[in-house]
């Protein structure tokens, strides 16, 4: 029987070791532990799919919580089924005895698992709109403070006023301000707006 493990941790600034010690602890060698660095809203992960691909019937699959393997309450419960009915391995969730699919195998037991994973997939999903609703009021009050989001402005040229007043009665092509102001059309025709709305 082949122990497999997987981690996930939404972004490449988190740290997944608290996952891999407690996959390790359980036997899992770092060959057969997949980790994705990426959120948990869908199951388009790289390692995720590379382990789906290397499961097979009668193997062990170890989580640490359900949360790790994702978000979405539907595609939890989606992938839980595949996995255990179409892959036919076994799944343990360490932070939740309940979910052991070794050991409930009889018709109480997968009752119970049902309904415990139900209950945690819901979970997680609420805490990711939750998650969501918090980083938008987060960028709503910061907004209101004044921060700004994104790239800071290019500094354009001290002379710009005198390159634009020039584009505009047909002196220097556009082509040239761009190459004089190292920046793109794009942004050229930003900064005209807002200088010409400024005068």
């Amino acid at each position: 029987m082949q122990i497999y493990g997987y981690a996930r941790v939404s972004t490449i600034d988190q740290n997944e070791d608290r996952q891999l010690h407690a996959l390790q602890e359980m036997g899992v060698t770092s060959t057969n532990i997949f980790i994705d660095k990426l959120s948990g809203k869908d199951f388009n992960r790289p390692q995720y799919l590379r382990l789906t691909e290397k499961l097979q019937a009668g193997n062990l699959l170890y989580i640490k919580s359900i949360d790790r393997l994702g978000r979405s309450y539907d595609e939890i419960l989606e992938q839980w089924r595949m996995l255990i009915k179409v892959k036919k391995i076994d799944i343990v969730v360490l932070d939740m005895p309940l979910l052991d699919t070794r050991v409930y195998k009889d018709l109480l037991g997968t009752f119970i698992s049902d309904l415990v994973l139900q209950v945690l997939s819901f979970v997680a999903q609420s805490e990711r709109e939750n998650i969501r609703t918090r980083q938008a009021e987060g960028i709503t009050a910061a907004k209101q403070r004044g921060v700004k989001f994104g790239r800071p402005e290019k500094p354009l040229p001290p002379d710009f006023t005198e390159l634009a007043n020039k584009w505009e009665l047909k002196e220097i092509s556009t082509a040239e301000v761009l190459q004089i102001c190292n920046i793109s059309r794009s942004t050229f025709y930003v900064r005209l707006k807002k200088y010409n709305e400024s005068k």
